[in-house]
């Protein structure tokens, strides 16, 4: 059994990221909390998929400092991260899982159990044995989702995990990170959709440029957004 250690708070303190002589992110102070679904909006380009790079450890920052649970340069054992279009491995879907959980360091006595709750979790128990790359757009986003939480993760960042999905797969996904949030675990999530993040959200955190321009609760944000940039953002205009 894992100790109590968390890897939340996540906490960003200064953070910026240049890459060859580009600004990527700059001066980002941040707080990513227990208890909350952080939903990150913005235009292409705003930062918002390099921040969860950076607070999933893939990324190490140029400036600034990035600490889990308190605790700087912690390996990533806790954290899981969802791309926008998830690579399958050319296995099916309960391996997948398989591979996923021996992976994490599951006990192999136990990963039978745990395949089966997991495509249970994700309505996927009747295509276990299906090729993975045979599965749906939705279905395999749901499968990825499996998989990350095949690491029992106290945080999971999504990238777009909605993005060029058909209605009925978007709802599949959203009742299903409702119930990932439910069961305590931190999500932090990327969308352009800004319908998604007043369904999902618990605060809402605008960024521009590669700053986080408004950080506040999701009702505020969009009731009362306190800068030019969020109401140009919310009314639909381009922010340049």
């Amino acid at each position: 059994m894992r100790d109590a250690v968390s890897d939340v708070p996540i906490r960003f303190a200064d953070v910026g990221l240049r890459i060859r002589d580009v600004t990527i992110l700059d001066d980002v102070s941040i707080t990513l909390a227990c208890a909350a679904t952080t939903v990150l909006i913005g235009p292409n380009g705003s930062g918002k998929s390099t921040l969860l790079r950076l607070a999933m450890g893939l990324l190490q920052p140029t400036s600034g400092r990035i600490t889990w649970g308190g605790r700087a340069d912690v390996p990533p054992t806790r954290r899981a991260l969802v791309f926008q279009r998830p690579t399958m491995l050319r296995r099916t879907v309960a391996a997948n899982l398989r591979y996923a959980l021996a992976a994490a360091g599951c006990p192999r006595g136990v990963r039978g159990e745990r395949v089966a709750d997991l495509l249970a979790l994700v309505a996927l128990r009747d295509l276990g044995e299906r090729p993975a790359r045979r599965l749906s757009g939705g279905e395999q986003q749901r499968l990825a989702l499996a998989r990350a939480l095949a690491k029992e993760p106290d945080v999971l960042f999504l990238d777009e995990p909605t993005a060029s999905l058909d209605p009925a797969a978007t709802k599949a996904i959203e009742d299903l990170i409702r119930t990932i949030a439910a069961h305590g675990i931190k999500v932090v999530m990327a969308t352009h959709d800004l319908g998604e993040a007043r369904r999902l959200g618990t605060d809402i955190v605008l960024m521009h440029r590669g700053r986080i321009v408004e950080h506040a609760g999701t009702k505020e944000f969009f009731s009362a957004p306190r800068t030019a940039e969020a109401r140009k953002f919310i009314a639909g205009e381009l922010l340049v």
